[in-house]
């Protein structure tokens, strides 16, 4: 009888440290699960960082573009103002002259 004891003693003993390596592995697996969760998360918050700065080049880039092109207009509307101007005075000039002749 004290060998049987002894033999459910040794077996319960198994039993205890099967279970506690089981539920060590499963704790091990969640805490990856977890960290791959965590790294996963942060790729994605990178990738939109990355997005968001993407988009806002684009948009700079875009404002710089209409600049330009604000700018070019105004200096081609500056050039027209200046040629009809020198065209006045030649047309004035040629006026006045013939007026004098």
């Amino acid at each position: 009888e004290g060998r049987k004891k002894r033999k459910r003693r040794e077996e319960t003993r198994r039993d205890e440290t099967r279970r506690d390596e089981t539920r060590r592995d499963e704790t091990r697996r969640d805490e990856t699960r977890r960290d791959e969760t965590r790294r996963d998360e942060t790729r994605r918050d990178e990738t939109r960082r990355d997005e968001t700065r993407r988009d806002e080049t684009r948009r700079d880039e875009t404002r710089r573009d209409e600049t330009r092109r604000d700018e070019t207009r105004r200096d081609e509307t500056r050039r027209d103002e200046t040629r009809r101007d020198e065209t006045r005075r030649d047309e004035t000039r040629r006026d006045e002259t013939r007026r004098d002749e």
